[in-house]
């Protein structure tokens, strides 16, 4: 036993699992880590049937198919994402060799230490990092290597090179605008008469109802909706019960709850930002009330300022930490609509890790979950430089390239609604072009050519696949009334529609939608197709002398995807016989 530790030690029969050639741009090293400092791992271990899992999920996602709708419990996705017997007891055995006490739990295995024994174990040198716009420091490292005789039974360990800055998707053209007094009052007063005119003063409830054509209203019992909240924003009590006062006197006396994970809290008095949180929960209410509304408040950051007792921040990586909570919950404890306003550059992120979440994503997929996330708000990117070789290419955006997520891309303006400029879109670098998508992506890829074919991977996964309105949504954020744009708006706006129709689904009998883009590509016909509009990007890229722009066109394109809801086409869709009233 002895002598196959001494092997498992040895940095000379190691292989270098992650590697990134310098130190990611925006990030600076602000000091080494002290030996003494604590730092959390997780371990995620090769799953023994993934790609059966993947298949299976397929069939319970595809009309027409005989399992169509048969979805799986935890245990049953257990059983398809557990490990060998033997990558747990080698990977739990390497760590007890160096005194590293671990817990396993299916295909992840978490340990916490020093990072004197880290970097022992990893062959690696943690350190401090500070990201140039703020927000804490992580502590992270530029390569880690495992034993040889141990790589094959280790897919990843993070957070290790995951340097991605996770930020809300809001929009760089808009960001919240506060109302002035007269402003204010016009949009009350528009609300109060019920006005369903989207071409007013700002976006309301009532026009998102009248535009989307949606007069079903569903039961509560035994539905739920929930948003993902990051970043210590919080949705707030009173400013939701302000919103339904001025906005939406139909839900009034409507609230929301909230699941604390990993650390996360319910600050209702916090002076930090609350816009992103809030306008999730109010346009969740505006399109799916009165199906109870759940907030997932995720912490993990840390401390702000390192000090001597706490050097440093967390380096927890809240998306683990909550799709690692998530998928432990009972069936029952599950929402069947899940939306995200959240997200970064996909290359930001190591593939490795990207992967590895997108699979948690299909496993929620796989036990009935709609998944929805914002697209971005940068067109076909910002810097549009690959980092790998400094090369011009457009910026894919993740989690929204998952195929196993439906991404939401922005409109504003009726007659005719018109993509909006910052919507992002495009293709992915990571996940090949799915199956389902396959007829509509070719037709738009068919009909561009080559342009701009140097710059994306066009048989790879494309996004958006649909979109909502994004643009200056009313909504009251620390009791003053405000504009906010992005594909942040657009998420909840489509995630409230979506819940419609699971709980139409329900009324009937039937299973909740799940997994949802196999649905969306086959009724296509039940959105409403843009054609007008684009989105826009990459001006700072010397490459693109006026920026670069993706147009709406005919049937799906990557700034709105396969278009905007008809709430009455895809309720006769996904529960025939139900009456949108």
């Amino acid at each position: 036993m002895r002598s196959i530790l001494v092997l498992f030690a040895t940095a000379a029969t190691a292989k270098v699992m992650d590697s990134l050639r310098a130190v990611p741009k925006g990030w600076t090293e602000v000091r080494q880590a002290l030996p003494e400092d604590s730092v959390t791992l997780r371990v995620g271990l090769p799953q023994q049937h993934a790609a059966a899992l993947e298949q299976a999920v397929l069939e319970v996602s595809t009309p027409g198919h005989p399992n169509y709708g048969m979805h799986m419990s935890r245990d049953e996705v257990r059983a398809y994402t557990a490990p060998t017997e033997q990558s747990v007891s080698s990977v739990v055995s390497w760590l007890s060799g160096s005194g590293v006490k671990s817990s396993v739990n299916n295909d992840w295995i978490t340990f916490t230490t020093d990072v004197k024994t880290a970097n022992d174990l990893l062959d690696t040198n943690f350190a401090w990092y500070q990201y140039e716009k703020g927000g804490s420091p992580k502590l992270r490292t530029l390569s880690y290597s495992v034993p040889d005789e141990l790589a094959g039974n280790i897919d990843l360990i993070q957070p290790t090179t995951r340097f991605g800055q996770l930020g809300s998707k809001r929009s760089t053209i808009f960001e919240m605008q506060k109302l002035e007094p007269e402003e204010e009052n016009a949009v009350k007063a528009s609300a109060a008469a019920q006005v369903a005119d989207c071409n007013t003063s700002g976006i309301t409830p009532a026009c998102l109802k009248s535009l989307y054509n949606i007069k079903y209203t569903a039961s509560t019992e035994g539905n739920l909706v929930a948003f993902s909240s990051y970043l210590e924003e919080y949705a707030r009590y009173s400013d939701l019960q302000s919103f339904e006062k001025q906005y939406l006197p139909a839900a009034s006396g409507q609230n929301f709850t909230v699941q604390l994970v990993n650390g996360g809290l319910d600050d209702q008095t916090s002076s930090d930002d609350s816009g992103e949180a809030n306008l999730d929960v109010q346009y969740i209410l505006a399109v799916s009330n009165p199906v109870p509304i759940l907030e997932y408040s995720t912490g993990g950051r840390g401390p702000l300022e390192p000090t001597h007792d706490e050097p440093g921040p967390s380096s927890n990586e809240p998306y683990l930490e909550f799709l690692t909570y998530l998928l432990d919950q009972e069936d029952s404890a599950l929402p069947q609509t899940l939306s995200t306003s959240y997200g970064e550059e996909e290359q930001s992120v190591p593939a490795d890790y990207a992967l590895k979440i997108c699979n948690m994503f299909m496993q929620l997929g796989a036990r009935g979950v709609s998944v929805l996330f914002s697209s971005g708000d940068s067109g076909p990117g910002d810097a549009c430089i690959r980092e790998s070789d400094q090369a011009p290419y457009f910026q894919p955006s993740f989690p929204a390239g998952c195929p196993y997520v439906t991404s939401v891309g922005a409109t504003y303006n009726v007659e005719p609604e018109q993509a909006v400029s910052f919507s992002s879109g495009g293709f992915s670098s990571l996940h090949a072009q799915p199956a389902w998508q396959a007829d509509a992506v070719n037709a738009y890829l068919k009909s561009i050519g080559n342009t701009y074919s140097a710059y994306f991977n066009a048989s790879n996964r494309g996004f958006p696949d649909v979109a909502a309105q994004g643009a200056r949504f009313v909504v009251v954020d620390k009791g003053s009334s405000a504009l906010l744009s992005g594909t942040s708006a657009s998420s909840p706006v489509f995630a409230g529609v979506v819940a419609l129709l699971n709980a139409a689904r329900k009324s009937q009998g039937d299973a909740p939608l799940g997994f949802l883009n196999p649905w969306l590509y086959n009724n296509s016909a039940a959105l409403t197709d843009i054609t007008s509009g684009y989105g826009s990007g990459c001006t700072g890229n010397s490459a693109f002398k006026n920026g670069a722009r993706w147009n709406a066109t005919t049937g799906w394109d990557p700034v709105t995807g396969l278009g905007t809801p008809d709430f009455a086409k895809l309720l006769a869709a996904a529960a025939p016989g139900v009456e949108n009233a």
